[in-house]
C-alpha cells in the first residue's frame, strides 16, 4: 500500500494537475501545508471573467490569508503566461493555476521547466477529463459523506492519485485538522 504521506505535500520543483468537486479543498490544503511549513506565499491565478471569486478569509482554516496571493488574468493564455513567471519567479511557494481549456504538452513542459527553476510547487486546477501529460501527478478530489462527523474543520475527502509519473496510484480518505493544518489520513469506516 502507498504511504500517503510519500505523496501529499506535492513533489516541489514539479507541476501537478487537480480535478473533481473538492479541488478546491486540495489547493487550499496543499498552499496550506507547504506556506504554513516555509512561511511562503501562494499565488492563485485564474480568468477574469469568473462569475466567483476566491476569498482568502474564506479558506483562513487552511491559509493564513496574508500568504494567499490572487491574479487575474484577461484570457486562458495569460493565466499560463502568469503561472509561468510566477514559478520561475522563486519568490512563490506554490502557483495554482485554475484552467478552464485543455494545455498542450509543450505549455505542460515549460509549466515543469518553471517550477523547477524556481524552486517552486505548481497545481493546475482543471475540469475531469482534461490534463496533460508533462504533470507529474493528476488526482481527483471529492467529498465523502459522514453522518457522524459534527465538526465544522474535518470534511472528510476523497482523494485519489489517478496519474502519477513515479508509477504508484493509490487513494485515501483524509481530512484537514484546522488546529495542526495538516492533512490526515482517516482509516476505513469499519475501523473508525
Amino acid at each position: 500500500m502507498a504511504h500517503f504521506e510519500s505523496h501529499f505535500p506535492l513533489k516541489t520543483t514539479r507541476t501537478h494537475e487537480v480535478c473533481g468537486a473538492s479541488a478546491y479543498a486540495f489547493a487550499y490544503a496543499l498552499a496550506g501545508q507547504v506556506c504554513g511549513a516555509n512561511g511562503g506565499a501562494a499565488l492563485w491565478v485564474r480568468e477574469a471573467w469568473h462569475g466567483t471569486q476566491i476569498n482568502p478569509v474564506g479558506g483562513a482554516a487552511y491559509l493564513d490569508p496574508s500568504q494567499l496571493l490572487i491574479a487575474q488574468a484577461p484570457r486562458h493564455i495569460d493565466v499560463l503566461a502568469s503561472t509561468e513567471e510566477a514559478l520561475r519567479s522563486g519568490h512563490v511557494a506554490v502557483v495554482i493555476a485554475e484552467l478552464t481549456q485543455p494545455i498542450g504538452l509543450t505549455e505542460g513542459r515549460r509549466l515543469q521547466l518553471a517550477a523547477q527553476e524556481g524552486n517552486a510547487t505548481g497545481l493546475c486546477i482543471l475540469p475531469e477529463g482534461m490534463g496533460n501529460n508533462a504533470a507529474q501527478t493528476r488526482w481527483h478530489c471529492t467529498p465523502v459523506y459522514d453522518e457522524g462527523n459534527t465538526a465544522e474543520d474535518s470534511t472528510l475527502q476523497n482523494w485519489k492519485l489517478i496519474k502519477n509519473k513515479s508509477g504508484t496510484l493509490a487513494a485515501w480518505t483524509v481530512k484537514w485538522n484546522a488546529q495542526t493544518r495538516r492533512i490526515s489520513v482517516v482509516s476505513p469506516t469499519a475501523q473508525r
